[in-house]
């Protein structure tokens, strides 16, 4: 989870990196390119906002899936405990 939130954010901070070049490079006035550079910075951070979210959304339903299977592991191996014991009862019960 943690190498997907940085990959993540090495690529926001990559894509915002190559905009403020290709802004710089632009032939505008400062004025105009600095007005795009915010324009960018902040689609980047709602971008960037989106992502969080997904990563957290995904990051929840994996915990609860986990959980589930967690429980129903240890259901399994209750059952297989009691299964176990079943012949063993009735064997100290009958003496043998």
């Amino acid at each position: 989870m943690k190498s997907a939130a940085s990959f993540i954010g090495g690529l926001v901070a990559g894509a915002a990196l190559g905009a403020a070049i290709a802004l710089l490079y632009a032939p505008q006035s400062g004025a105009d390119t600095r007005k795009q550079i915010k324009k960018k910075i902040d689609e980047l951070e709602d971008d960037l906002d989106k992502m969080k979210e997904k990563v957290k959304t995904k990051g929840g339903e994996l915990k609860e899936d986990l959980k589930k299977k967690m429980h129903d592991v240890e259901h399994r191996i209750e059952e297989l405990v009691n299964e176990y014991k079943k012949p063993h009862e009735a064997k100290a019960k009958a003496g043998v």
